[in-house]
């Protein structure tokens, strides 16, 4: 049933804490989760629970522990910190049920959440998810005695999977020097760990748990990953890797400190795959990413699914057919052949791994991409906006037709409404750059927050600026 402070969104269900994430309603969330487990499962085959550093992660774990456990169904408990992909690479390895993580991403520091991992080792699929806000407030039958809650290391089997999926000889043997930053978040200092075991010269910035992550939301885009540009800059790396709060996002800077958004991220890790492994599958985007994916796969003859955003969408074509790669405008990015999940500590190394085979710095990989593709341009605005002008936002975008020159004069020649409201849009400078990029526009209300996010792509950043002005202006009732 409906439940007014619960809902799950494209991965999970947010709160503030201590105003709609309390304690009560957790429970009532574990215990909707243990009703879909007991109703389309085996609760015999246990549930794992993973936790970030996010205030109270660790005490909201123990509570859906104690909840799913009095229902009778096994608990494995994270014993500390432990990453999202760590969480469900084990739901995987060890066949469980299935999972849960209490995270809130990249959200602030004020907020917290519930993720739930399928049996399949990711993101619940829409049905799945659908049906678990189904049985919010449903009660379960409770055994005479609960079922058993054991604390477990998860890191281990994941740190090995991560360690054999790239070649990590070739980035020990790169002399390439790194910069780390784990925003404070379940990254801690993994991938430092790893480095220093390889004997990779590196620098690690917040790799040190601190819940109010002090002066960022941990989200590893403009402008939180500023201070990892700047200590790229400082010791002279060749790129800065960034993972996000629970540490299944990436973000990356380049040896001049600037930003590379996820977008170019998946396409040098695309390209590589393509012209060095030759791996089988399909590509999947979600509906807010870069057209330069669309145009890689075109050259190396695979097919590109677009979908909606959330990677549960990605991972429900991993669960149905062939997918090579898959990933989402946030920097989550999964290989189906790991788990059909995003990893943002698996990324971070094969970035590193792409440099060191290539001999290049990422600047250098962006660039080669930008030189053969066309120059792709990505910028995104998030608006804190009441439901009423979100919602009449997009119903004014809705009523748009082809011709009209509603953003920055330039024409709208097409609309889609796969998730939100998206335009393509006639540009003339496009017709001054050659392989220039499609531009379109999209505006998206968040389900879940009252926040509406406005995303672009052109041929270059002072049209992606223009574009993005006209649209707050257009969103805010301009």
């Amino acid at each position: 049933m409906p439940h007014p402070a619960i809902k799950f969104g494209t991965d999970g269900w947010r709160g503030l804490i201590a105003d709609d994430f309390t304690f009560a309603n957790v429970r009532i969330a574990a215990e909707a989760i243990a009703a879909y487990i007991h109703a389309r499962e085996d609760p015999a085959k246990g549930l794992c629970i993973g936790y970030d550093t996010r205030f109270g992660s660790k005490a909201f774990a123990r509570a859906c522990a104690d909840v799913v456990a009095s229902t009778g169904i096994p608990v494995l408990l994270a014993n500390d910190i432990t990453p999202t992909p760590a969480l469900s690479y084990a739901v995987r390895e060890r066949g469980l049920a299935g999972g849960i993580m209490i995270t809130s991403s990249h959200n602030p520091a004020q907020w917290n959440g519930v993720k739930y991992k399928a049996w399949y080792g990711g993101s619940g699929k829409p049905s799945i998810i659908a049906e678990i806000e189904s049985r919010l407030g449903q009660p379960v039958t409770r055994p005479a005695r609960p079922a058993p809650i054991q604390e477990v290391d998860f890191l281990p089997p994941y740190l090995k999977a991560i360690e054999s999926f790239a070649d990590l000889d070739l980035i020990a043997k790169s002399g390439m020097r790194f910069a780390i930053d784990s925003m404070y978040g379940a990254g801690g200092t993994i991938l430092s760990n790893i480095f220093t075991r390889i004997g990779v010269d590196h620098v690690q910035i917040r790799g040190n748990v601190d819940p109010l992550f002090p002066g960022i939301n941990p989200e590893p885009i403009e402008p939180h990953i500023r201070a990892l540009g700047e200590a790229v800059v400082a010791n002279g790396c060749q790129a800065g890797f960034c993972t996000d709060g629970d540490a299944d996002r990436i973000g990356a800077t380049d040896e001049h400190g600037e930003f590379v958004d996820p977008h170019k991220i998946f396409s040098v890790l695309l390209s590589w795959v393509l012209r060095r492994k030759n791996w089988p599958g399909a590509v999947t985007r979600a509906f807010n990413t870069t057209k330069m994916l669309d145009r890689i796969c075109l050259k190396h003859g695979r097919t590109l699914i677009e979908h909606g955003i959330g990677f549960k969408y990605v991972c429900d074509h991993m669960l149905e057919q062939e997918i090579l790669m898959g990933g989402e405008e946030s920097g989550g990015i999964g290989f189906q052949r790991h788990l059909p999940e995003r990893d943002g500590l698996l990324n971070a190394l094969l970035l590193a791994n792409v440099m060191a085979e290539e001999g290049k710095t990422l600047g250098q990989l962006v660039a080669d991409l930008q030189a053969e593709y066309g120059e792709h341009q990505y910028g995104r605005i998030d608006l804190d906006l009441p439901d009423e002008i979100k919602n009449g936002a997009i119903a004014r975008a809705m009523a748009l037709q082809p011709g009209d020159p509603v953003f920055a004069g330039m024409q709208i020649y097409c609309q889609e409404t796969l998730d939100g409201v998206k335009f393509y849009l006639d540009n003339p400078e496009a017709s001054t750059k050659p392989k220039a990029a499609e531009t379109w526009l999209l505006l998206r209300a968040s389900g879940t927050e009252p926040l509406m996010r406005i995303y672009t792509e052109s041929c270059s950043k002072e049209s992606v600026a223009k574009l993005l002005e006209s649209a707050r202006e257009f969103a805010l009732g301009g």
